[in-house]
């Protein structure tokens, strides 16, 4: 029989750990997202800089940057999530091997960055990027945008990653403050470099590169302050890291990175069959709507990240309650959103091109109108990319970022924009998410042999993931009444299996000192109006694992365990901290995602 006790609840346990899960969802939510809309935004900024103080021409400049753009998104994707999933697994069994992972992934970024840098200024020089366009006066503008953008590159990229393990380490106050930096600092500079100082559009690449260093710089001082968790240090670097960065994490970044290559493709048919014109409209929705990708983006980066540590701590219910959450949640707030713009089509039109009677301003609006209905089914994709990514399924993970990076709207759009022109090209990334959905049913029906009729069979999950069901006990406190049955349930486990009767009854007594610590501490601490701390004990062949996880203020144990000795008048006072210090093997403390995280094993 499962051992699984809500302690508060109704009885609803499923329902129950859902909400929990939500909330922490919804919570990160914000903070991911903020990256994506920065970037977004100053897309938009450049836009309407390029279109109002410069020119059509220079609207052509940043879209044929594009393919850059994505290749570099690419980039920190893969490095993002290749480390994000080794924390996740570290964190577990090895927490110190995480600084490496941090240091390493640093490493990487700078040095790939710098060089990418130094290839696109070398490009510019020799004229090489003639490749992408042959008319001498998008040319010249385009080549002086890449200059200018060439130098933040490093910085985009190094403070991505920072961004990314700021999150981890809950430092949202920061993060938010480094992205409204950012979005100032590019506004003031283009303002500054195309019409008080008209530098054109070098000086439309060059205000984004200010911008994006002020965004690392902000983020890094917290790193060089010593405050941080994580640290940098040439000691904790184990290169052996680097290329399971590179593994783990480029299956996450092959659809961003085959986009470069959509692009170019997409960009070569607009131009033949459309003209200029094509890629000035498409450039315009783009900037636009790439604010509101970054939803699903920030979506996939929070699931990322709760799909690792649910593997990392072979956690099924989690691990399905993560995807639930993008089914039940997600999809139907981008159906929202995404009806909204088209409701704004025509306002949202004016922003760039003020003349209904110009193809610019009708093809725009169109943009407005079909772009937005692909992004429901992007949740699905995204969410399935990343869960194939942290489960290691390893043909999943490539097929599924190909298909949809590339394969799917290549090949429409091959067929449809000759005939359909731009709208051809609408409908091809409508048709794209449908083609994903497919093959996620496809390789869920070829893995369990017969077609999905529920969640957990769509994600076709393997049997044997987690511990058995008899061999693990969750538990959520939410109240005092809550604490002085956790002993109880904690003891009856243990000896049910196998543990002696003198450790189990310890590790139950530790556990309620510790739950109640939490429950009269943790849960006064701060304004928040729900708080629950959950417990999980679960079998292993090495021993007892024991979890505890709460959402109350950061409170680290080992930072105080040294300096607590018993009190002669009250020896039961800190017992639970003194308990699991002496019984344990070994006992691991994390702030993770905003929850304080003690895992100890028996």
């Amino acid at each position: 029989m499962r051992q699984n006790k809500n302690l508060s609840a109704s009885g609803n346990t499923s329902s129950e750990d859902f909400k929990l899960l939500s909330r922490l969802f919804f919570r990160l939510l914000p903070y991911q997202i903020l990256l994506i809309v920065i970037t977004s935004l100053n897309g938009i900024v450049d836009g309407l800089f390029a279109s109002n103080a410069i020119g059509l021409d220079a609207m052509t400049a940043i879209g044929l940057y594009a393919p850059m753009t994505h290749f570099l998104y690419a980039l920190s994707i893969m490095l993002v999530s290749g480390s994000q999933l080794l924390y996740g697994l570290y964190l577990v069994r090895d927490p110190k091997r995480v600084h490496s992972v941090f240091s390493v992934d640093l490493l990487l970024a700078a040095i790939v960055s710098v060089l990418t840098a130094v290839l696109l200024v070398a490009a510019v020089f020799t004229n090489a990027t003639k490749v992408m366009v042959s008319d001498p006066v998008q040319l010249k503008m385009f080549n002086r945008y890449v200059l200018g953008q060439s130098f933040g590159i490093p910085a985009l990229v190094l403070g991505q990653q920072l961004f990314s393990f700021l999150s981890l380490e809950n430092q949202t106050r920061r993060t938010t403050a480094a992205g409204l930096v950012c979005f100032a600092a590019n506004t003031l500079g283009n303002l500054l470099f195309t019409v008080l100082i008209p530098l054109g559009t070098f000086g439309l690449g060059f205000a984004s590169s200010l911008s994006v260093w002020a965004f690392f710089a902000l983020q890094a001082a917290y790193y060089f302050s010593g405050k941080s968790s994580l640290k940098f240090s040439a000691k904790n670097l184990n290169w052996k890291d680097a290329p399971d960065i590179v593994r783990r994490g480029y299956s996450g970044a092959l659809s961003r990175f085959l986009e470069m290559f959509r692009c170019l493709l997409v960009n070569a048919l607009i131009l033949k069959f459309v003209g200029s014109v094509g890629l000035s409209a498409f450039s315009a929705s783009n900037s636009f709507l790439g604010v509101i990708w970054a939803l699903p983006f920030g979506m996939v980066a929070v699931q990322r990240m709760l799909f690792s540590i649910s593997i990392g701590e072979e956690d099924r219910a989690s691990l399905l309650d993560t995807m639930r959450i993008a089914f039940y949640r997600c999809v139907p707030l981008m159906c929202a959103v995404a009806l909204l713009i088209i409701l704004c089509a025509d306002p949202l039109t004016r922003m760039f091109y003020r003349n209904p009677a110009d193809p610019v301003y009708s093809m725009t609006a169109m943009g407005f109108r079909l772009l937005p209905l692909c992004m429901p089914l992007s949740v699905i994709s995204l969410a399935f990319s990343s869960y194939a990514q942290a489960s290691q399924k390893k043909l999943l993970s490539v097929v599924l970022p190909v298909v949809d990076g590339f394969g799917g709207v290549s090949l429409c759009s091959l067929v449809l924009i000759p005939l359909l022109k731009m709208n051809g090209l609408y409908i091809s990334n409508i048709l794209n998410g449908i083609i994903c959905f497919l093959v996620v049913v496809g390789f869920a029906w070829a893995g369990i042999r017969h077609f999905p009729r529920s969640l957990e069979e769509l994600m076709n999950i393997p049997a044997d993931f987690g511990p058995p069901e008899n061999s693990r006990l969750d538990i959520t406190v939410r109240s005092v009444e809550d604490v002085t049955r956790v002993s109880e349930e904690v003891i009856a486990f243990c000896r049910q299996t196998g543990l002696d009767e003198r450790r189990s009854y310890f590790a139950g007594l530790a556990l309620e000192e510790l739950a109640g610590n939490v429950v009269l501490h943790g849960f006064t601490k701060d304004k928040k109006k729900h708080h629950s701390a959950d417990i999980r004990v679960a079998r292993r062949e090495d021993g007892i694992l024991i979890r505890l996880r709460d959402d109350c203020v950061p409170f680290n144990p080992e930072s105080v365990q040294p300096l607590i000795s018993p009190d002669p008048e009250d020896p039961a006072k800190n017992i639970g901290i003194r308990l699991v210090y002496k019984i344990a093997q070994k006992v691991d403390y994390q702030n993770l995602l905003g929850c304080n995280v003690l895992t100890f094993t028996l």
